[in-house]
């Protein structure tokens, strides 16, 4: 196979992804075993992957948020009167597909805001 031109039309085409993966695959024995099919799978699962990641990156970028939160990080051990079921169910994004509002209330100094990051991430 004809791997230097290939990879130069790769970066051409601006297929960093096919071009990262394509690579990798060249180090691997056992890719061997795989039909052209399946590599060829291989390497539009990982542009695909890679697109969405940059794509992900540009629009937390442009958001500005101030906090990076992360809903992992939330400690629900602390007495702070937050439902454990209805973060969970908030946590799963329906409410945000549906296109319905969120209201947070309390305190001042609680951390309202820092909420508002967990469905960025």
């Amino acid at each position: 196979m004809l791997t230097h031109p290939t990879l130069d039309k790769l970066r051409t085409l601006q297929l960093s992804g096919m071009l990262k993966a394509l690579t990798e695959q060249q180090q691997l024995t056992e890719i061997e075993t795989f039909g052209f099919e399946e590599r060829l799978g291989l390497l539009a699962d990982r542009e695909l992957t890679e697109r969405e990641h940059r794509r992900l990156q540009t629009r937390l970028r442009q958001a500005h948020l101030r906090q990076s939160a992360c809903l992992e990080d939330l400690d629900l051990r602390t007495p702070r009167g937050l439902d454990k079921a209805l973060i969970q169910h908030l946590a799963t994004g329906q409410w945000l597909r549906e296109h319905l509002n969120g209201l947070i209330v309390g305190p001042c100094g609680v951390g309202k805001p820092q909420p508002y990051n967990y469905p960025s991430r």
